[in-house]
């Protein structure tokens, strides 16, 4: 996949100004949308632009610029740039949370906090983007809004992917493992339940517990013979 040029709207802004070339062509070039490109063109985007000469910054030649001309189905081909920047590494630090999601936060964080007690202070910082006194706030019901706070799932909000919720949880489980105790009663193995429990075999009478018959009619007769 080619890579888009340097400063796109300013090339864009160029070549709508100096070349023939169409709104589809230079918006494929720069990586735009052809509506954009027309909106370039009407006046409407991409004002106080100044135009940026691709053939001077060495990605395009004059020649690829005429074939545009020439065919409006064929695509201009950028050129491989002498040097290349590096690309600029990511910063560490609180995800960046777009501005109308930034009030479902303090859910979410309830959410987490009630959901994986587990989890730290810095990896729901990483997960939904806020600070610290915030979750520590929410943590103690100390939170200015924290009537009407209702936890929602930061995934369902947006907030967050699954897969970088499923890692977070993963790794304080490694950290912090779960007590067997804490967990209350579990099921037992099938291989204790299905095992085959052998009953005690009675034990035998004694001699001296076997019945005397003959001393229960003789106790008999004492009490009510007269009837016999």
């Amino acid at each position: 996949m080619a890579h888009p040029p340097l400063m796109p709207k300013a090339t864009a802004v160029w070549l709508v100004e100096n070349t023939a070339l169409s709104f589809e062509q230079v918006a494929e070039f720069c990586k735009l949308h052809p509506l954009e490109v027309k909106a370039i063109a009407d006046g409407d985007a991409a004002q106080g632009i100044k135009g940026l000469d691709p053939i001077l910054t060495g990605q395009l030649t004059r020649e690829e610029i005429e074939k545009g001309v020439a065919d409006p189905e064929y695509r201009l081909k950028i050129l491989d740039p002498k040097v290349r920047l590096p690309e600029a590494a990511r910063k560490k630090g609180p995800r960046y949370t777009p501005v109308s999601r930034r009030q479902d936060r303090p859910n979410a964080i309830l959410w987490l906090v009630r959901n994986h007690p587990e989890l730290k202070d810095s990896q729901i910082m990483r997960l939904v983007g806020t600070t610290k006194s915030t979750i520590q706030a929410i943590r103690e019901r100390t939170h200015w809004n924290a009537a009407n706070l209702q936890p929602l799932d930061p995934v369902t909000l947006g907030l967050c992917s699954q897969i970088d919720l499923d890692l977070e949880v993963h790794r304080a489980a490694k950290e912090k493992p779960v007590d067997v105790e804490a967990q209350g009663a579990t099921l037992l193995p099938a291989s204790e339940t299905t095992a085959v429990r052998h009953q005690p075999e009675p034990e035998a009478k004694k001699p001296s517990e076997e019945l005397n018959v003959d001393a229960v009619f003789a106790k008999l007769k004492q009490i009510g013979g007269k009837g016999e």
